[in-house]
């Protein structure tokens, strides 16, 4: 049973298609495209196969019955294209130095920019023979060995695939798309310029030149677009530009949405728009339509396009709403004109095909293939006569046919090598694997006529041109090359934009707020975008330099901002100087009292025998009024720049003198009360009366103190030091007083003198006697603390130099306070009253 099948099933395969076996739907073989081409096609040496998208398919339902080429529409550039590619191969042949005698041939076919007619395109060429079957040699004895495309996304990975498989070459002559950049998936395949999102990067700093900060986003809604809006937008948010408006669409939907998008933000006058299509028409107008149904005037809008490709707007007229079209094209080489065998434009007759090919239709039962298939029969005549077409000639096209003829002569020179006499006899066993070594040599994009080189990843990067065509209401469009795009950075012509200002058409600001000027810091506002700000002044000790400044920079501690914080300068170095009005003051005040106390113990030296100078121990005045010239003098160590010597002296040497000064006093006044206790019969006290009392008061007194300050200098003495931080302008050279609990410390043990000294004389006030010095001394020690109690205050709440000046003033004033409160009585009665400075008088109170 089994064998009887398989009998039947051999008879049925052996029948002919057009035999009894009928179908519902019989497939139609007939060729329905007239006289229009299906594919070109010339033998060489080494065969280069070539896949455009010359036609496109008519939207109606295609038929199952019928092939999909006769439901073709040939487009009128498709034509031109093929006609390019055919004449600058017979540029390149006509070149000796390229190929050296070898021929290079082509098999150009047309895809329809579908995957159908892609897959159709490849099994021929793969295909050898008649019929469509891979890699089976019957028939041609050329084999293809690269393949150039310049196809979709879809279709190059289609066509890489397939190609891949059996290691032929493939050579792009347009963008790529990013997923074609994996070598490990597409090993052969090989760019001739850069992958999808070439003008990105350009983009972006054309946005932070213009300062063009808050912009809107536009792309249609296919896996192009959405794959721009997933890889732009995180490109302007690190360089912190506001996408406030991001909008895919339909082409063929309404506007409607379009102006509720653009509404939203009035201010926005910059897009960049996402677009796959060669003239811009077909993405501009549905803006400009929804642009005009605004209830005000909006006008000044700038549209980048983010295509590399020339624009041609003759319909300018009708864009009233736009400023200017922004796009990008590549760099040629300054010599690319120039270059040997390179024609800008081509002149063929309008019977190209009659003279030149001879064109049949194939046909083959299994194979399911019948097309027109025109072979090269005679050289294309490309010279300028009468009656012919202009074809302009396209760059990169021209250079991809030299990079392969350029590769193809390096590939083969192995093979050209021949004993003498010996005549060739057909192509050079050269396969596609090992032609495609060849085309991976970084030297082979010098070649080309466009700007291209291999960047540091290894990827193709090419130098751009910002060409931008200006609207103007009633006149033909400015178009200008605005600047340029190299090596990742943006250079813009100044004369083209010094133009468009002279034409009233500056160009517009798309910005939230103006910048922030040096001095100023950016506080963002809560709620709304980053590029919406307010500009506050720096704080105190910060200064900007910088436009748009996130953060102000601090000055060092020897600087500080000048008044619109926009500079630090050094600041000045400050003390109390000999110089200064306040020092010169204080100087004249401590000399002026250094005199009136000499001129005081030189009276008290010359009437020392005198009743008023020997009461109270003379010796003790004489230590008081030395003690007090010490004192006036010590106050010089406080003025001028502060060093080792005199901040280690200045304030051990006034506390020191001070407490002899405040000892004396205090002997003075025990020594009052005890002569008045030793004047009563009966009382001891005399016995100590005398001066080892008045000396050891004094000299106990005095250790104390000099001890706690050998104390001071032992653990943290006072050392010159700079205050850098209590004057906002100004260095204070001081001396650090090294340990602060010491110095009050010392201040304290003064005033505990003090203290004990007041006490005593105010009790002693009450003492008989026509002259009374207890009083005296309670009325000098009530100036001297008075003095000190409120220094403490005053000397902690200023700063700087004045704190100085205040503890040189008080040491002047409360010396002054003694001087003038003890001996400024007595000196009165021994100049002006001799008769009082009797002892009789001395002691007439005190014998009442």
């Amino acid at each position: 049973m089994g064998l009887l099948l398989l009998f039947l099933l051999l008879l049925l395969l052996l029948m002919p298609v057009s035999g009894k076996l009928r179908m519902k739907c019989p497939l139609n073989l007939d060729h329905q495209d007239g006289e229009k081409p299906w594919s070109y096609y010339r033998p060489g040496d080494f065969l280069i196969g070539i896949v455009i998208s010359a036609s496109g398919i008519t939207p109606k339902t295609l038929p199952f019955n019928v092939v999909p080429s006769s439901q073709i529409q040939f487009l009128s550039y498709g034509n031109k294209l093929i006609q390019q590619m055919i004449c600058n191969i017979e540029l390149v042949k006509e070149n000796p130095q390229l190929l050296h005698n070898l021929t290079l041939g082509y098999n150009i076919h047309d895809n329809y920019d579908n995957t159908l007619g892609t897959s159709d395109a490849l099994l021929d060429m793969l295909s050898t023979g008649e019929a469509n079957v891979p890699n089976y040699s019957c028939g041609r004895k050329d084999k293809l060995l690269a393949l150039v495309h310049g196809a979709s996304r879809d279709i190059s990975i289609q066509m890489s695939t397939l190609a891949g498989t059996y290691k032929v070459p493939q050579v792009s002559d347009i963008i790529t798309s990013e997923a074609l950049s994996d070598k490990s998936q597409f090993p052969f395949f090989h760019p001739m310029l850069p992958k999808e999102g070439i003008t990105y990067p350009a983009i972006v700093q054309i946005l932070l030149h213009f300062g063009w900060t808050l912009i809107g986003l536009f792309a249609p809604d296919t896996e192009k677009g959405e794959n721009f809006m997933r890889t732009f937008t995180p490109m302007l948010v690190k360089n912190r530009i506001c996408v406030v408006i991001s909008q895919r669409f339909s082409l063929t939907g309404h506007t409607a949405f379009l102006r509720d998008a653009l509404s939203q933000w009035r201010q926005v006058n910059v897009f960049v728009h996402f677009t796959e299509y060669n003239s811009p028409w077909d993405t501009i107008l549905p803006f400009h339509s929804a642009l005009e149904g605004f209830p005000k005037p909006t006008e000044g809008k700038v549209w980048i396009m983010t295509v590399v490709g020339g624009f041609t707007v003759e319909k300018h007229r009708r864009l009233k709403r736009f400023h200017s079209i922004w796009h990008f094209s590549f760099q040629g080489k300054k010599n690319w004109k120039n270059d040997n065998g390179f024609k800008s434009d081509f002149f063929v007759g309008p019977e190209l095909i009659d003279e030149h090919f001879h064109c049949s239709v194939s046909k083959h039962t299994f194979s399911v293939k019948g097309r027109r298939r025109c072979t090269q029969k005679a050289p294309v005549e490309t010279q300028k006569k009468k009656n012919r077409m202009k074809i302009p000639n396209a760059v990169m096209t021209y250079s991809v046919i030299k990079i392969l003829a350029h590769a193809l002569s390096a590939a083969s020179k192995p093979q050209r090598r021949r004993k003498k006499g010996e005549e060739r006899s057909g192509a050079p066993g050269l396969q596609p694997w090992k032609f495609h070594p060849f085309l991976e040599k970084r030297e082979l994009y010098n070649l080309s006529l466009l700007k291209v080189y291999l960047d540091q990843n290894g990827d193709v990067a090419a130098e751009l041109r910002i060409l931008i065509t200006v609207i103007l209401p009633k006149e033909d469009p400015i178009k200008k090359e605005l600047g340029s795009f190299e090596r990742e950075r943006l250079r813009i012509n100044q004369a083209a934009l010094s133009q468009l200002k002279l034409l009233n058409k500056s160009l517009p600001q798309s910005k939230c707020v103006e910048k922030c000027h040096p001095g100023f810091v950016k506080q963002a506002r809560e709620g709304e975008p980053v590029c919406c700000y307010n500009c506050i002044p720096c704080p105190e000790g910060t200064i900007s330099t910088q436009e748009d400044t996130k953060k102000c920079t601090k000055c060092s501690d020897d600087q500080y901002p000048t008044e619109n914080r926009i500079q630090c300068i050094p600041k000045r170095i400050t003390f109390l100087s000999y110089v200064e009005h306040l020092s010169i003051i204080l100087i004249s005040f401590a000399l002026l009292l250094f005199l009136i106390t000499s001129f005081v113990l030189f009276i008290f030296i010359k009437y020392l025998e005198t009743p008023i100078v020997k009461a109270n121990n003379r010796d003790l005045s004489y230590i008081l009024l030395v003690s007090l010239l010490l004192c006036f003098l010590s106050s010089l160590f406080f003025i001028g720049q502060p060093r080792k010597a005199t901040c280690l002296l200045r304030q051990t040497v006034f506390s020191i003198v001070f407490s002899v000064a405040v000892s004396s006093v205090l002997a003075k006044t025990i020594t009052v009360v005890l002569a008045f206790l030793a004047s009563k019969p009966g009382n001891k006290v005399r016995r100590w009366l005398g001066k080892s009392l008045a000396n050891s008061i004094i000299l106990s007194c005095s250790t104390v103190q000099i001890l706690i300050c050998a104390l001071w200098l032992g653990v943290s003495s006072p050392f010159p030091d700079s205050d850098l931080h209590s004057q906002s302008e100004e260095i204070i050279l001081q001396c650090n007083e090294g340990s602060a609990t010491m110095f009050y410390v010392v201040l304290g043990y003064i005033g505990f003198l003090a203290a004990i000294c007041f006490t005593v004389a105010f009790l002693a006030t009450n003492l008989p006697g026509a002259f009374n010095e207890a009083k005296l001394i309670t009325f000098s020690m009530l100036i001297f603390c008075s003095i000190w109690v409120s220094f403490l205050p005053t000397y902690l709440s200023t700063k700087g130099k004045y704190m100085v000046a205040v503890q040189v003033f008080s040491i002047l004033a409360s010396g002054a306070g003694l001087l003038s409160c003890i001996f400024f009585p007595k000196c009165y009665i021994i100049i002006l009253r001799p008769d009082l400075n009797t002892k009789e008088h001395l002691m007439a109170k005190s014998g009442e």
